[in-house]
C-alpha cells in the first residue's frame, strides 16, 4: 500500500511509514499491515530482526490518524474508532512481546501512536532531531497505545508530569525517561541500516554518549509537585511553587477530564504493571472518549478548525471523581481481549 513500505532486505524485515506530508500518521490500514508483517516474520528463518523507520525529514510518526475518528464520531459512528483502537492496541502488545529484535529509528516527531509502534520495541534509537511526546490530553484522549505503561516506569513522578503536560522530550530526556535506549547521530543512520540489514544482528548498534537530560536536573521539583493526590492538588502545588506557572499555562489548554484520568491510569500502571494490563485500562477510556468525553471537541480545536480554543466539559479545578471513574470503569463484554489476560 502507498502509505507504508513492507519488505525483506538482507536479514531484516523492514517497515517504513510513508506518509511524510502527514508526518507519517498511522492509519488503521497501516496498523493492520504492520501486524500482518510481524505475524509473517515471527517464524520466518529468513528474518532475524525487524527494522521500522519513517520517511521524510520531519518525523518518524506524529501519531494516529485522528481525522478519521473525528469524521466518524461526528456522524454518530463510534464503532469504527473502537475497531481501530482494538487493532492498534493488539499491535502494541505484539511489538512488546515480539520474539525477534525490533529496532525503531525514532527521528523527529515521535508522538502518540508513533510511540506505540516504536516505544515497546527491544532497541529504540533516537537522534539529534528526536522529539518524543504523549500529547493526547491536548485532544481529550489519554496517553494510550501502552503509554501509561511507559510513563509509569519513568523515574520518580516524571510519568505524571509527561502525561499531563504533554512535554516534548529531546533525545537525552527520552532515554532518561525510558522511552528510548540509544543515541546514534543521524548522519550515521544509513550506515547503521546497512549493517542491520546485512547482519540481522542488533549488536552492531554503536554506543554513543546520550545527550544531556534536562528533566533530570528538574526531577526533585517535578516529584514534589506531581506527587499530589489528585489533579487539584497538583495544580495547587504548581501555583505555590516558584517554577510552576509556565507549566500551568500548558495544563489550562488540556482536557481536565483527560488529565485527571491520565493521573489515575499512570498510577494504576505503577501499582499493577504490565503492558497488556495498561492497554486494557487505556481502552476503557478510549472506547468512551468520542461518545462521552472530550475527544471530538479536542480534535476539532487542534486539527480540524485549528482555533486552539476547545470548550472542555470540565474546569481544571472541578473534575468530578465519579466522572473519572465512569470513564475508566470496566466495559463488560466490550473489554479489550489480549493474549495473557
Amino acid at each position: 500500500m502507498a502509505d507504508i513500505a513492507i519488505r525483506i532486505e538482507g536479514r531484516a524485515g523492514r517497515i517504513t511509514l510513508s506518509r511524510p506530508k502527514a508526518l507519517n500518521a498511522l492509519s488503521h490500514a497501516m496498523a493492520n499491515a504492520i501486524a500482518a508483517a510481524l505475524d509473517a516474520w515471527a517464524d520466518d528463518p529468513a528474518v532475524d530482526l525487524v527494522l521500522i523507520d519513517g520517511e521524510g525529514p520531519r518525523g518518524f510518526c506524529a501519531g494516529a490518524d485522528i481525522v478519521e475518528t473525528w469524521h466518524a464520531g461526528r456522524a454518530g459512528d463510534f464503532a469504527s474508532g473502537r475497531r481501530f483502537w482494538t487493532d492498534e492496541y493488539r499491535l502494541n502488545a505484539r511489538i512488546a512481546r515480539y520474539p525477534k529484535p525490533y529496532v525503531a529509528l525514532m527521528h523527529g516527531f515521535t508522538m502518540g501512536g508513533g510511540v506505540g509502534v516504536s516505544g515497546h520495541g527491544s532497541h529504540r534509537i533516537v537522534g539529534e532531531t528526536t522529539q518524543v511526546a504523549m500529547p493526547e490530553c491536548t485532544i481529550g484522549l489519554i496517553p494510550d497505545v501502552g503509554g501509561t505503561h511507559l510513563l509509569a516506569r519513568a523515574p520518580g513522578r516524571l510519568g505524571e508530569y509527561l502525561g499531563l503536560t504533554t512535554h516534548r522530550m529531546g533525545p537525552g530526556d527520552a532515554i532518561h525517561a525510558g522511552f528510548a535506549d540509544s543515541f546514534v547521530p543521524e548522519a550515521a543512520w544509513p550506515g547503521l541500516v546497512a549493517d542491520l540489514t546485512r547482519t540481522g544482528d542488533p549488536s552492531v548498534i554503536p554506543t554513543h554518549p546520550a545527550p544531556e537530560a534536562s528533566l533530570a536536573a528538574r526531577q526533585e521539583a517535578i516529584d514534589d509537585a506531581f506527587e499530589g493526590a489528585d489533579l487539584a492538588s497538583i495544580v495547587a502545588r504548581l501555583e505555590a511553587s516558584d517554577w510552576g506557572h509556565e507549566v500551568l499555562k500548558g495544563l489550562r489548554h488540556n482536557s481536565p477530564l483527560s488529565m485527571a484520568s491520565t493521573l489515575e491510569l499512570v498510577r494504576a500502571a505503577r501499582r499493577c504493571p504490565g503492558i497488556e494490563k495498561a492497554l486494557r485500562r487505556e481502552f476503557r477510556f478510549s472506547w468512551r472518549s468520542a461518545e462521552m468525553g472530550d475527544l471530538l471537541e479536542g480534535i476539532r480545536a487542534q486539527v480540524i478548525d485549528k482555533d486552539r480554543t476547545p470548550t472542555w466539559r470540565d474546569d481544571l479545578d472541578r473534575v468530578r471523581l465519579e466522572d473519572v471513574a465512569a470513564m475508566l470503569a470496566p466495559l463488560g463484554d466490550d473489554e479489550l481481549t489480549l493474549p495473557g489476560l
